[in-house]
């Protein structure tokens, strides 16, 4: 991969990958994501296993990526290629991420070129793993993960969904779109402040059925939660991401519950945020849910139909900051031994129409969280939008106010002000 990568004069040199591929079904999908890069602009060298050329052959990598591939290190050795693809690289992926090739990376084994290339980067590396669930469960996995995550870098934790053969469950290489874009996301230069840190976000809207077809909904799209939780995970998290009546693809490296109501909702985040750092409450939650949901569908007829009665859904955020508070006053009077874990930086949404800043720092002393981020919503604004606006009220009395912009930019702002909190 040539250091003067990019144009002449003064276009700027292309940001050089090395995209890492090693031995696994899921070693087709790498071809999807190196056309990403490709097409994207980027310098792109792949360095496969020894394992991923009997998946995919050297001439498929070399014709897509337009240089030349190799997994030896005894190849072109007066470059001294395992040394150099490393050192010159902006953004080392690999993708997908075998447990074996995980294990030797943990160790510091390198047998091959590119685990050579994972010793000698010094930029950001992203893990994208795929294998079977028991392997990925796998007390040895785990604690090689948890260690290259503590050293900074990125692993991605893997989707859910078909396997090799009639398997199902958790080890599926995310999407290359997701990949990508996580990557993108690294390779703008977003810190790995949140290396370390196991955050949860909500998203969506919830629905409260009323018969098997109806409900009483809203309009959240998830798009600024899901932003949320693909910024918190290009900066180094460990992200659960509670999905409600979301149709979005499951970003890379979040771990998706998915939720319908707000009880299920409720359930789900109180769960998570057990060992959360942080917890974003970015979901639309219905304020209520009707009393009694039918279990056959109601007919419509001539008479006018019976009115629905509705009851209060239990108040999430006001439930975190409580339970904060308790924490807080048990370790204050010495209750909690020295050295326990902290309770979660607590993070509330307030989607109003009138009166925003009013009702914002109204909702921020009702609820007890550390942030409130208010948005303006209706008429084309917030919901089901790419961009977004807000301010940020803090427990503390300040307020910072993030300009118009894409979500990401705003997801980004948000994780600013979670940051400093956190320690």
């Amino acid at each position: 991969m040539s250091s003067k990568a990019g144009g002449r004069g003064d276009t700027p040199p292309r940001p050089r990958v090395v995209l890492g591929v090693s031995g696994g079904i899921a070693a087709y999908k790498a071809c999807e994501l190196l056309r990403l890069f490709t097409e994207s602009g980027h310098e792109v060298r792949v360095v496969p296993t020894r394992e991923a050329l009997r998946f995919v052959g050297a001439p498929t990598w070399a014709a897509l990526s337009g240089n030349p591939v190799s997994a030896e290190v005894w190849d072109d050795v007066h470059e001294v290629p395992h040394v150099r693809i490393g050192q010159e690289a902006d953004l080392v992926v690999v993708a997908p991420a075998t447990a074996d090739v995980l294990a030797k990376a943990a160790h510091g084994i390198a047998g091959d070129l590119l685990t050579n290339t994972l010793l000698t980067a010094r930029c950001p590396v992203v893990f994208a793993p795929a294998m079977h669930t028991e392997m990925w469960e796998h007390p040895a996995t785990r604690a090689n993960v948890a260690t290259l995550r503590e050293r900074g870098s990125i692993v991605l934790d893997p989707a859910v969904g078909r396997l090799t053969g009639a398997d199902t469950g958790r080890g599926r290489l995310p999407d290359p779109p997701e990949i990508f874009e996580a990557c993108r996301r690294v390779l703008a230069g977003r810190p790995r402040d949140l290396a370390g840190r196991h955050v949860v976000v909500s998203a969506g809207g919830t629905r409260e059925a009323i018969d098997p077809v109806r409900f009483i909904g809203n309009r959240s799209s998830g798009l600024q939660g899901y932003a949320l939780a693909r910024t918190a995970a290009a900066r180094g998290a460990e992200v659960t991401l509670v999905a409600a009546n979301v149709a979005l693809p499951d970003p890379a490296g979040a771990k998706v519950v998915r939720v319908e109501s707000a009880l299920e909702l409720r359930e789900a985040v109180l769960a998570a945020a057990e060992t959360a750092d942080a917890v974003v409450m970015a979901a639309a939650v219905a304020d209520f849910r009707p009393a009694a949901r039918s279990q056959t569908k109601i007919k419509k007829s001539s008479a006018e139909p019976d009115p629905i009665h509705l009851v209060k859904n239990p108040d999430i955020l006001a439930e975190l900051g409580e339970r904060k508070r308790a924490a807080l006053a048990a370790a204050v009077s010495s209750a909690r031994p020295h050295g326990s874990r902290r309770p979660p930086v607590i993070v509330g949404f307030a989607a109003e129409t009138d009166d925003v800043l009013a009702n914002g720092r109204a909702k921020l002393a009702r609820k007890g969280c550390d942030l409130l981020v208010v948005n303006q919503v209706g008429d084309g604004l917030a919901f089901g939008t790419p961009d977004n606006a807000a301010v940020v009220l803090s427990a503390e009395g300040g307020s910072v106010e993030i300009p118009r912009g894409p979500k990401d930019d705003v997801a980004d702002a948000v994780w600013n002000l979670v940051t400093p909190l956190l320690s």
